[in-house]
């Protein structure tokens, strides 16, 4: 099986102190993958950890409800243009 690199956009909303501080982050084109840390390095590690547990259980959950159906798998690129 072949690797392949995933390019997403990371969002990383710094907490202010008064709100117990640390960073909020996230991705623009993945919906669910959320995460947080005390730091922005943290944060970060945090967030691929998301992104890499949230893509797997989508594969286990697709793996499980197409058991004993045909089905068609591929990969797609598209590109996202920026405004």
């Amino acid at each position: 099986m072949s690797s392949m690199d995933m390019v997403l956009t990371a969002i990383y909303e710094e907490v202010p102190e008064a709100e117990g501080g640390g960073y909020v982050a996230y991705t623009e084109e993945l919906p669910g993958a959320i995460s947080e840390g005390d730091t922005l390095e943290e944060a970060r590690e945090n967030l691929r950890d998301a992104i890499e547990q949230l893509l797997e259980a989508n594969r286990q959950m697709t793996a499980t409800s197409k058991l004993g159906k045909k089905v068609t798998r591929e990969t797609i690129a598209v590109s996202l243009g920026r405004s």
